[in-house]
C-alpha cells in the first residue's frame, strides 16, 4: 500500500513508488514520453497505449496531457501555506514565509531527480511556462491570505508573500542548475540570507 507521503508525489508530479492503477500507469507513461521524445509530440493516445488503457480512461483522470504535469500541484501549495499557518505566532511575517519555503524545499527533495525533469519539460514549452507562472501566482495569493489569516494586514501580506515566492523562484533555479549538489533548503536559506543582507543595506542607507 502506498504511504501518504508516496500518494502526494505521485499526484505532483509523477514520483514515488506506482500503484497498479490506471491512473498510476497514465501517469508513469507520459512521463517517459514526455522525456523520450517531448511534451508537443506526445498524444493522449501515445499515452494511452504506453499505459495499456484507453483515451477514455485518460479523461477519466486527467483533463488533459497539461494536466499529468500539473495535477497535485495543490499538494505542494498546501505544504507551503500550512507552514506558514502554523508557524510561531511570535514569528514576523517573512519568518513565517521562511518556514513555508523550508517545508515546500523539504516536499520537493523528496521526489529527487523528478522536480528537475519536470522543469526541463516545462521550459521546452511556452504554453507550459505560460500556465507555470499562473501556478505561481496562485500560490503567492494563497500565501498572501494565509498571513492575512495570521493578523498581518492587506498590503504587508501581499508583498511578503510576492517576496516569498520569488526567493523560490531563484532558490529553484539555483537548484537546478547546481553543481556543487547542495540541498534545495540549503539554497532556501542563502537566498534569503542574501535578502537579510539586501534590506538591511536598504535600511541603513536611509539613516
Amino acid at each position: 500500500m502506498m504511504s501518504a507521503t508516496d500518494i502526494a508525489l505521485a499526484r505532483i508530479s509523477g514520483m514515488g513508488r506506482w500503484a497498479p492503477d490506471a491512473r498510476g500507469r497514465l501517469q508513469k507513461a507520459a512521463w517517459e514520453l514526455f522525456t523520450e521524445r517531448g511534451f508537443e509530440a506526445t498524444t493522449v493516445a501515445d499515452i494511452a497505449a504506453r499505459a495499456g488503457t484507453t483515451e477514455r480512461t485518460f479523461f477519466r483522470h486527467f483533463d488533459d496531457k497539461r494536466e499529468v504535469l500539473f495535477s497535485g500541484a495543490e499538494v505542494f501549495e498546501d505544504s507551503f501555506v500550512s507552514a506558514v499557518l502554523h508557524a510561531p505566532k511570535s514569528a514576523a511575517p517573512l519568518e513565517a514565509v521562511a518556514a513555508g519555503l523550508g517545508a515546500a524545499a523539504a516536499f520537493l527533495e523528496q521526489g529527487q531527480d523528478m522536480p528537475r525533469r519536470r522543469q526541463a519539460i516545462i521550459a521546452a514549452n511556452p504554453e507550459l511556462q505560460e500556465r507555470e507562472l499562473k501556478k505561481l501566482a496562485s500560490l503567492s495569493a494563497a500565501v498572501a491570505d494565509a498571513l492575512r489569516m495570521r493578523g498581518i494586514a492587506d498590503s504587508a501580506a501581499v508583498l511578503t508573500a510576492e517576496i516569498g515566492v520569488t526567493v523560490f523562484k531563484v532558490s529553484f533555479e539555483r537548484w537546478l542548475s547546481d553543481r556543487d549538489h547542495k540541498t534545495l533548503s540549503a539554497l532556501v536559506a542563502e537566498s534569503l540570507d542574501e535578502l537579510s543582507e539586501l534590506t538591511g543595506s536598504v535600511s541603513s542607507g536611509r539613516r
